[in-house]
């Protein structure tokens, strides 16, 4: 597939530039501080590295721990990343495309854990006054941080997709 509109490819880079920044991180963690061996690894005060394989669907809901459940979770993933590929070639605009590029590619490096591990690999560990955020990964933040951009995007007056389409159809 060739991609020839600009914001599709400022998105596509970013997925990529997501992907393999989870996927390099998650081996550092595995193979580089052996996280899995130690436990967890005291940070800062508010900031640790704690392993965690996280057999859910997000922050460990729905679990499931069959190969079956693993595949289910992984075409599931697939299938959004397709979606997102379809919004991000229609976009008409760089606030749209980045952040669907980080969502799209923290799902595949997730979807990667899940095929090669069978769980995602957790190790982010964020805690403040005696409250513990849930265990997360670098694919785990660019979704979350690109899902929050996206709501921000669209509740600012006249900036959302659709309103840029309207303008574009007008004009």
């Amino acid at each position: 597939m060739v991609v020839r509109k600009p914001l599709a490819l400022a998105g596509l880079l970013t997925a990529v530039l997501v992907l393999v920044a989870d996927q390099a991180s998650k081996w550092w963690i595995l193979h580089g501080l052996h996280l899995e061996e130690v436990g967890q690894i005291v940070l800062l005060p508010v900031l640790n590295f704690t392993m965690v394989w996280n057999r859910g669907v997000t922050f460990g809901l729905l679990t499931g721990d069959s190969p079956a459940a693993h595949l289910a979770l992984a075409v599931f993933a697939v299938a959004v990343v397709v979606v997102l590929a379809v919004w991000l070639a229609r976009t008409t605009r760089l606030a749209i495309a980045i952040p669907v590029g980080a969502i799209a590619g923290g799902a595949l490096g997730n979807v990667a854990d899940r095929l090669h591990y069978g769980a995602v690999v957790d190790f982010i560990q964020a805690h403040a006054f005696g409250y513990s955020w849930y265990v997360f990964n670098v694919a785990d933040a660019a979704i979350v941080c690109g899902v929050a951009a996206l709501v921000i995007d669209n509740l600012l007056p006249g900036r959302s997709e659709q309103a840029a389409l309207r303008a574009k159809h007008r004009g």
